[in-house]
C-alpha cells in the first residue's frame, strides 16, 4: 500500500482529486472511459469538490457508488444528495453515467442486483471497477461492511442488502468487487481511526477493512489516523 501523510482535510481533499483525476485521464487515453465507485465522508465531499475543478474527460466517466442508506432521495443522509452537490452538478457527466444505487425501491433484494446488472452492463460480465475510493470507521468497517453483518460472508455476489446499521439498512458494494479494483483510495482522517487504520495496513481480518486487497491501494490520511501505524517497515 502506498501511504501519503498530509496534515490538513483540503490538502487530503486536493491531492485525493488529483489522483482521480489522473487515473481518470490514464484509463479514458487507454481504453475509452473510467468507471470510478465513490463512498461518502466530510473529507471526501471536499475531495469532490476539489475533483469538480479538475481537467477531465467527464464525458467518458462512469460514477458509480460504494454505498448509500436506504432513505428518501431528499433525506442529508444519502450519499447521492451530497455527490450532487459537490460533484455531479458541477460537471458536465452524462446523465446516462450516473448510477445512483436505487435505495428507494420496495423490494431492496431485486434493487441491489438491478444496480449488480448495471455494474456488469458498463464494466463487464465480472465487473472491474477503474478507482474505488473507500473510507474507514472507527469500529473498521469500510463501504457498509461492518462488524458482525452477514453481508461480510457473501462471495456469490456484488451488491447486497446490509442488515440494519445506525438505524439504516444499506445497499453496499461487497468484497468480491471491491478486490477486483484495479486501484483502490483510501481517504482517512481524524484520531478515532488511527487503531483501525493501523488494523488495515496490517490486514488483520478481524475488522471488515482488513479484508481489502492493499497490493493496488493509495493511503492519504493525516497525521492523528497514522499515530499508531508503524512505517518504519
Amino acid at each position: 500500500m502506498q501511504i501519503e501523510v498530509l496534515a490538513e482535510p483540503q490538502a487530503l481533499a486536493e491531492r485525493g482529486a488529483e489522483l482521480i483525476a489522473q487515473a481518470a485521464r490514464e484509463t479514458i487515453e487507454q481504453r475509452g472511459q473510467f468507471v470510478f465507485a465513490a463512498s461518502g465522508g466530510s473529507v471526501p465531499w471536499l475531495m469532490f469538490e476539489a475533483l469538480s475543478k479538475q481537467a477531465v474527460p467527464w464525458d467518458k466517466m462512469h460514477l458509480f457508488q460504494v454505498d448509500e442508506r436506504a432513505a428518501p432521495d431528499d433525506d442529508p443522509d444519502r450519499n447521492l444528495k451530497h455527490l450532487r452537490e459537490t460533484l455531479i452538478d458541477r460537471v458536465p457527466l452524462r446523465t446516462d453515467h450516473v448510477h445512483p444505487m436505487p435505495v428507494t425501491e420496495q423490494d431492496l433484494a431485486a434493487a441491489a442486483d438491478h444496480y449488480a446488472r448495471t455494474l456488469q452492463l458498463v464494466a463487464g460480465v465480472k465487473p472491474v471497477l477503474d478507482l474505488v475510493h473507500l473510507g474507514l470507521g472507527p469500529d473498521g468497517h469500510t463501504a457498509s461492511l461492518v462488524p458482525g453483518d452477514r453481508v461480510l460472508d457473501v462471495t456469490d455476489r456484488d451488491v447486497t442488502i446490509t442488515d440494519v446499521y445506525q438505524k439504516r439498512r444499506r445497499m453496499t458494494l461487497t468484497y468480491p468487487i471491491l478486490n477486483r479494483a484495479a486501484k483502490i483510495l483510501w481517504l482517512v482522517s481524524g484520531a478515532s481511526k488511527a487503531d483501525p487504520l493501523a488494523r488495515l495496513c496490517a490486514g488483520d481480518p478481524s475488522i471488515p477493512a482488513g479484508r481489502i486487497e492493499r497490493e493496488r491501494a493509495v493511503l492519504l490520511a493525516d497525521p492523528a489516523a497514522v499515530a499508531k501505524l508503524d512505517r518504519s517497515k
